[in-house]
Formats: structure tokens, sequence, C-alpha cells
């Protein structure tokens, strides 16, 4: 529309100056105004271009009114030469003037449109640092039957690089397309976005399989009956042990021993969250050959027992003097067998056989005695001496010990049961003989009496 406004400003310019051959001085200095009035009052705020409409430029307009001029005839005498000068300059300058603002609005129009185009450009997708920042954030909780492959790229020709299990934790990283780029433990890469929660969900979910623990960062650390230092000890937990928290109080942490829930000053521990985190094929490969060697180390040990019960059967039998005591202690055995599951086979049964001839004597808190007193971590150790086998005096540290079997409905004779702050041995039928407390001693209990935290198999 600018342009069209212009090409008639100029063509009555023209008409203007063509007509000058019919008027006086005084006239054709009042056209001249009116033309320069016109031009200002019509041009574009905002630029314009050099060539006009149809293709006609400014310099080509003012050559036709020269032309025009010289091939008119004039009806009246001709103007001084003064005046004819005057006139001649007059249009000149209209016609430069014009011409001057034409290139004006039209450097205007190049320098708004160089400072329009940024903004007109599109949007780049590229995500920014910050919105990834923002997206890193994003908790992720896998939630698949048994385990889903990391992959390399957002494909499933993507070299396998992990395994996330169920409830596996993690976060967001990327998206593209419809995988995730995700992050868990020590693996990164992609996985398909339906295999995961995300949002309130997601951090549902990891309230729930979360599993908070307080690590005792003390020599001994006394567990007290209610929030407070002046409230009485329910029991004393060595350092190193974890401990399950249940609540967080007034700078004090609920955990779970076996004597019962009871409260410890935060300064003594150190609470974490644990989650399931994804498994790299180097950390799959680790584990798998790490529990091969832990079945192999009880192979081996096994055997050893084997051969020094048969040793010590072999003594008994060359004893004459022993023969009474030793149908005795044959019948007793039998008895204690008839309370322990046959399920089992091999030396675990074994182990919990032997394990239950001492239920009734005390508990010691850090003692080894499975007859003068022992703490379970201490119970379970003196036992497993016995078939020349050497485990750790810790309960937490029994967590790590021979092989992981999973849950309680695998669970055989002979294996540990691991709990919060608290380790037994299993002994089959749903049960289990452990170092108890100072009130009940080595006992017998139910293996869901308490939520086990590990099941190991040492033999």
């Amino acid at each position: 529309m600018h342009y069209h406004k212009i090409k008639m400003t100029a063509a009555a310019m023209a008409m203007a100056v063509l007509v000058t051959g019919n008027m006086s001085a005084a006239e054709l200095n009042t056209a001249t105004v009116s033309a320069k009035s016109a031009i200002s009052a019509v041009l574009p705020a905002a630029g314009v271009g050099l060539v006009l409409n149809d293709g006609v430029s400014v310099s080509q307009i003012r050559e036709e009114i020269k032309k025009r001029k010289e091939e008119k005839e004039p009806a009246e005498p001709v103007a001084s030469s003064d005046t004819k000068a005057s006139v001649t300059q007059t249009v000149a300058e209209s016609a430069t003037e014009a011409e001057a603002a034409v290139e004006a609005e039209s450097t205007a129009e190049t320098e708004i449109i160089e400072a329009v185009e940024p903004v007109l450009k599109e949007p780049e997708t590229k995500i920014s640092d910050e919105e990834r920042e923002k997206e890193q954030d994003v908790l992720i909780i896998a939630q698949v039957n048994d385990y889903v492959n990391i992959r390399s790229t957002a494909s499933t020709d993507g070299e396998i690089v992990g395994k996330l299990y169920n409830n596996s934790v993690g976060t967001l990283v990327a998206k593209d397309g419809d995988w995730y780029q995700v992050k868990s433990g020590s693996v990164e890469g992609y996985v398909k976005a339906e295999y995961f929660k995300t949002g309130d969900e997601a951090e549902k979910i990891a309230d729930e399989v979360g599993q908070k623990m307080a690590t005792v960062n003390t020599e001994t650390l006394k567990v007290r009956s209610d929030a407070s230092l002046e409230a009485s000890v329910i029991g004393l937990v060595p350092g190193g042990e974890e401990l399950s928290v249940l609540d967080e109080e007034n700078g004090f942490v609920k955990v779970s021993i076996e004597e019962g829930d009871g409260w410890v000053s935060e300064d003594y521990v150190v609470v974490a969250t644990e989650y399931v985190t994804a498994e790299s094929i180097e950390e799959e490969k680790a584990r798998i050959a790490e529990e091969e060697k832990a079945r192999e180390d009880a192979k081996k040990a096994a055997q050893a027992a084997e051969e020094r019960m048969k040793a010590k059967e072999k003594a008994k039998e060359g004893k004459n003097a022993e023969i009474t005591d030793k149908s005795t202690s044959s019948e007793s055995t039998a008895s204690q067998q008839a309370t322990v599951s046959s399920s089992g086979s091999g030396l675990g049964q074994s182990v919990a056989n032997y394990a239950v001839q001492f239920v009734g004597n005390p508990y010691v808190y850090g003692g080894t005695s499975l007859t003068n007193g022992a703490d379970c971590s201490g119970f379970v150790m003196s036992v497993y001496k016995n078939f020349g086998v050497s485990l750790p005096h810790s309960s937490t540290s029994d967590r790590y010990v021979g092989y992981n079997v999973g849950s309680l409905a695998n669970a055989q004779p002979g294996d540990l049961v691991c709990y919060s702050g608290h380790v037994a041995i299993y002994i089959g039928g749903g049960q289990i003989v452990h170092a108890s407390t100072e009130a009940t001693g080595i006992k017998i209990s139910n293996a869901s009496y308490r939520t086990p935290v590990a099941i190991r198999r040492i033999f």
C-alpha cells in the first residue's frame, strides 16, 4: 500500500511541473510548495523501495518531466531567463528532495528489517542448559515384571549397556520421542518411556520402596525407649551397624532393633535412603562371578566340614565307654531334628540341626560363646565356625557373605536371615534360631516376625 501512495504523489508532482508553461512565477512557486507538501504527507513512516510501482524510478520521472517540458510549445510569451532559471531550479530541488526522501526511507526500511529479522526467526528446538538441568531433577521409577534393558541409543537396535530392575530409581536426562535418556546408578542410556512412572506417582512409589537406614558412627550406641537422652536404654548396637529408620523427630531417629523399636540421637548415626538402581553389564558380570565363587567356596567348605564330622563320628565309635552316651546323644539329635524341617539338604540342614541345640542359652552383648552367651552375630559366627566357615561378627556385614537367594520363600535350612540390626539362622518350616535379647536368650521364632532385609546362603 505504501508503494501505491508514493507513485500517486510522484505523478502529481510531474503534472504540476508540466503545466508550468501556463503559470506565472508566483503560481509556479505555489505549485512547487504544494508538491513538496504532498510528497512529505504521503511518505510512509517505515521504509520503502527505490523502485516504485510498475518499475518506475524517481530518476525516470525526472527525465520524463524534462522531456515534456522541452517538447511543449509556449502559448504565452516565454518567461525571462531569470524566471526560467528559477523554475528549473525549483523543479530540480523538488525532484532531488523527493529522491533524498525516498533514499532515507529506504535506509530506514533496511534498518527496521534487520532489527525485526531476529524476532521473526523460528525458535530453536535445542534444549537449553536450564531446561536440561530442570529435566534432570525428574525422578523416575521403573515398573517392569523383572527388568528392562538400557541401550546405548534410542532404538531397540542399540547396544545393551545395563539393566533396570523393577522399582529401580533413576533420573530423567532428556526425552527422545518415545524414549527416555536416563541415569541410574553408574549407568546412563535409553529406555522406552512406557516402562517408567514419573511425577507424583513416582515419588509415592519411591517413598514405599526406598529403605531409609541409619548407620551407627560411634563405638556403641544406646537405643532408648523414648526420644530423650533421659529415657531408659532398651538395647545396645555396635558401631558400623545399619538400622532401619522408622521415624525422625526433634533430633532423634526411631530405629528397629531386636529388643523392639527405640530412639537414638541423630548425632551418632548417618541417615540415608537406599534405592535399587541400574546394574551395568560389567557390574552384572562381576556380581555373577562373585556369587559363583561364593558357591564354589561354600562347596569346598561343606566338603571340609563333612570330613571333620565323619572324623568325629569315627572317634566316637572307637570309644566303647561312650556307647551309652552316644545312644543318648543320637536320640537327642533325632528329637532336635523333629523340630527342624527336613526340606534342606547337605550341610545347610546340618548347620540348622547343630544350632538348635543351644536354644535356652543366654544372650550376651558382644559375646561369641554358644554356651556362656553370645549376641546375634556372635551366635551365627560360632555356629558356622564349627563347620570351618569364618563369618564376621556383625549383622550388617552378614548381609554380604555367601550369595543372595531373594526372599524367605527361597530360604533353606542353614541360610542367614538378616534383619535391621539382627541376624538369625533359618531352620526350615518358616522358622529361625537366633540369639534374641538378654531377656529371652537363644530361641526359635517365626522367620517373618520382622521384615528381613536379606537372605544369604553359605552352603
